[in-house]
This record gives structure tokens, C-alpha cells and sequence, in this order.
């Protein structure tokens, strides 16, 4: 079963020259908002197939996780942030 959400943005344009993206991810179980940085503009559907595919990559890294074999934790990605709402 696939799990439906909705993720809403808002950009903007820092003085470095980047682009913060502001995202939020209606989803029915448990809401969710962050930040991603890109460095060239987008269009909205790419920033959000990005968004998504981070998404998914982050869920599957936590359910990967084996309390009994204790592996190094990924790199963190210093564009992507993501919170609980």
C-alpha cells in the first residue's frame, strides 16, 4: 500500500545566489516541513520529484537500520533538512 502526501513549496532567493526551498509534506499519518538548497532554479515539478526521491532515500535508510549490526550513519546532506510538524 502506498502511502498518499502532498508536499507544498515556497522558494526563495538568498544572497549567495542559491535558491531555499520551503517544503511541506501533508501526509496522513504524520505532517512534515524542511528546507532544501539548489543552486540553479528549477522547475516545480523537478524541485518536487527532488523532494520526494530525498524523501524516500531518508525513510529508507531508517528502516534499514539493524539494532543488532550497528552500521556508520550516511553522510548528512547539508541541503536537505527535514522536521517534524
Amino acid at each position: 500500500m502506498e502511502r498518499t502526501s502532498t508536499i507544498s513549496i515556497e522558494t526563495k532567493r538568498l544572497s549567495s545566489g542559491n535558491q531555499q526551498i520551503k517544503f511541506f509534506v501533508e501526509d496522513e499519518s504524520q505532517p512534515q516541513y524542511g528546507y532544501l538548497l539548489v543552486s540553479e532554479p528549477k522547475p516545480v515539478g523537478e524541485i518536487i520529484d527532488e523532494i520526494r526521491e530525498r524523501l524516500e532515500r531518508r525513510m529508507a535508510a531508517q528502516q534499514a537500520i539493524d539494532p543488532f549490526f550497528p552500521v556508520a550513519p550516511a553522510p548528512d546532506d547539508k541541503n536537505f533538512y527535514l522536521f517534524s510538524a
